[in-house]
């Protein structure tokens, strides 16, 4: 498929979903896919390999939340090949993104990817998430196929700024872990998904630590 396609099925997916971006920003999740597509063969980093298929299974579905987003520092935890990180710090330059994983190859593609594609506001680190002590918390934690809710908070409570929040990605059996969150924590958004291209219901949910 030709990057004016691709491009064209991005902008009628975003235009979907509300979400407004400019040609250059689209031009730049392109190239990440490309980039996506060209290490995968070798490094294995995505069980999806149709092109046409990660417009909407990772572009769309990772830029489906940036509307939730808030304040300007922003951690992805078990980031892998960089969803949602990537797309997000491509839609929104004006934040400071972490993008975190304990897999070296996956780590080292994300390196390559932010100089490929000369993304100043990403950092990596490679670590499993509760080795990791930031300097400075953050305003919002973000993760996609992680672990269920209850082993995400309990791994990356200590990330997250006063006030900040949890934006979990996740799957149609989602209302079974909301049942089962630790104390201290209460859901403040789940928010249904409906992501062009894929027949599955996605959800986002918002939690936050209870004051």
């Amino acid at each position: 498929m030709t990057d004016n396609k691709l491009r064209h099925e991005l902008w009628s997916g975003l235009h979907q979903l509300g979400i407004p971006l400019s040609e250059p920003i689209l031009n730049r999740l392109i190239a990440y896919l490309r980039l996506l597509q060209k290490w995968n063969r070798a490094y294995n980093l995505t069980a999806v390999r149709d092109i046409q298929q990660m417009v909407s299974r990772h572009l769309l579905d990772s830029l489906s939340v940036l509307p939730l987003l808030q304040g300007s520092r922003l951690i992805d935890v078990g980031s892998g090949a960089g969803l949602p990180g990537i797309p997000l710090a491509l839609a929104r330059p004006e934040m400071e993104f972490t993008l975190l994983d304990s897999n070296a190859k996956k780590t080292r593609f994300l390196l390559q990817a932010i100089a490929e594609l000369e993304l100043p506001n990403i950092g990596i680190v490679h670590s499993r998430v509760e080795n990791y002590q930031p300097a400075r918390l953050y305003d919002t934690v973000t993760t996609r196929a992680f672990a269920s809710l209850a082993e995400m908070l309990a791994c990356t409570q200590h990330l997250l700024a006063t006030g900040g929040s949890f934006v979990a990605l996740k799957g149609i059996n989602v209302q079974q872990e909301t049942e089962n969150l630790p104390a201290g924590f209460t859901i403040s958004e789940l928010n249904p998904l409906e992501i062009p291209g894929s027949d599955s219901l996605r959800y986002a949910v918002i939690i936050q630590r209870e004051p």
